[in-house]
């Protein structure tokens, strides 16, 4: 077995095919002051209730969890809507079914594009975990979604990027995985749009 290089990474190609976009996400998030009142950070936790809706399919999907055996453990929707429920938030009525769903077929390379999307945002929890302490909110009140996982972030995310760069996709597939995690930040730029934009 050989040691992945950064040339051979699919996670770092997907970083830099969706650099522009994630940074767009980052700032629509940033710029609306979601984390200015309780009132801004529900709109944020409504963002996150229909992003991780759209992509909780894909953490039972049998052909990605034989690729990535601890997936269901990163499903993060119950602790978003929990995070809902502690601030007294109805969870937000979506305008559309999920991208995903359990009883579809799903292409497997467009799948790891929205998965590289949504476990990469733990990363990104930290800062944003900082700042929903500011309004008074917790790993175990408000803020339930950003709290690390046990080993820490940068741990999980390496196990993650582990097994996805351990998967054998050919060109063609790579460029659906890729066009599937720009598909995913385009839709979170789109609920941001729509919730607190």
């Amino acid at each position: 077995m050989t040691t992945m290089t950064i040339e051979n990474s699919l996670a770092k190609r997907l970083k830099a095919a969706t650099n522009d976009v994630h940074e767009g996400v980052d700032r629509s998030i940033m710029s609306a002051a979601s984390f200015a009142t309780r009132e801004r950070y529900a709109g944020f936790l409504a963002v996150q209730y229909l992003f991780h809706r759209d992509v909780d399919a894909l953490y039972g999907d049998a052909r990605l969890l034989a690729l990535l055996p601890d997936l269901a453990e990163r499903r993060r929707l119950p602790l978003v809507e929990a995070d809902l429920a502690d601030l007294g938030v109805s969870r937000p009525i979506a305008d559309e079914a999920p991208v995903f769903a359990a009883d579809d077929t799903m292409d497997l390379p467009t799948a790891l594009g929205w998965l590289y999307v949504a476990e990469g945002s733990n990363m990104g929890a930290a800062l944003l975990r900082k700042e929903a302490a500011k309004i008074g909110l917790s790993d175990n009140f408000g803020a339930r979604h950003l709290a690390p996982a046990p080993e820490g972030p940068a741990p999980h995310w390496r196990a993650f990027v582990a097994g996805l760069d351990a998967v054998s996709l050919t060109q063609e597939d790579e460029s659906r995985a890729v066009a599937g995690a720009r598909d995913a930040f385009a839709r979170v730029q789109a609920h941001v749009d729509a919730r607190i934009g």
